[in-house]
């Protein structure tokens, strides 16, 4: 064999022989390839499903926060109403008061003055004046002879007796409890009853009229008769047909 032929027979062998080693890669290559891509997607799997069950977990805890500012919300609602009743009530005299104010008397003039004669009955109109007089310097609640006094109260004769919505005015003395918003305003109210021309008008019905000085704690008792409301008809709810 020429020195040519064996040249040729190497050339064609190593030919051979390199080809049949990058067949021999690329048949095995794949395997490696696949085998890389399942852990990378066994990881990735395995991220998302932590990832998933982390926002499940932060759902149900979003969920029990939703439910527990429902039941707050709700909660508060109920709150709300309860404290609007009970304003609602302290404002038309429903419930007892106390705050600072003044207390007036009033009872007959000595009876050493009186010559003989009896106190009967106190003037309405005298009392209406003092009650009108007492708003404009501030009064919040007034109660007469343990009567609160409310939007609806008249003070009338009745039969010869003054009556403050139903209650008589039978004996002397009796007293007016009056709050007022703070004690700035029953000082100043205090001052002014002083040199009040009302007191001037009991005192020709042979009454005297007698300012106790401001106090803290005066307490207006609660308005005690029902309130009578007229023109108003229950809402009838209608269903859904």
């Amino acid at each position: 064999m020429g020195n040519h032929a064996k040249l040729y027979i190497s050339i064609i062998t190593f030919v051979i022989g390199f080809m049949i080693a990058v067949q021999f890669q690329t048949v095995h290559e794949p395997t490696k390839r696949d085998t890389r891509d399942i852990w990378e997607l066994r990881e990735t799997l395995s991220n998302e499903m932590k990832l998933q069950s982390k926002l499940l977990e932060e759902i149900r805890v979003n969920d029990k926060r939703i439910n527990d500012y429902a039941s707050e919300i709700e909660g508060s609602k109920e709150q709300a109403l309860k404290q609007t009743l009970d304003q609602l009530k302290k404002e038309s005299g429903l419930t007892e008061v106390e705050g600072p104010g003044i207390v007036l008397t009033i009872d007959s003039i000595d009876k050493a003055l009186l010559l003989g004669q009896r106190v009967n009955s106190v003037s309405p109109m005298n009392l209406k004046r003092l009650i009108n007089e007492l708003n404009m310097y501030g009064a919040k609640d007034i109660s007469i002879d343990g009567e609160r006094l409310i939007n609806t109260t008249v003070i009338r004769d009745i039969n010869g007796e003054t009556k403050i919505g139903t209650h008589s005015l039978k004996t002397l003395p009796f007293y007016i409890h009056i709050i007022t918003e703070n004690m700035e305003v029953a000082e100043k109210m205090y001052n002014r009853m002083q040199v009040s021309s009302t007191k001037d008008d009991f005192f020709i019905d042979n009454l005297k009229v007698e300012i106790s000085k401001p106090n803290r704690t005066i307490v207006v008792p609660a308005y005690v008769d029902p309130i009578k409301i007229h023109g108003m008809t229950p809402v009838e709810e209608k269903g859904d047909g």
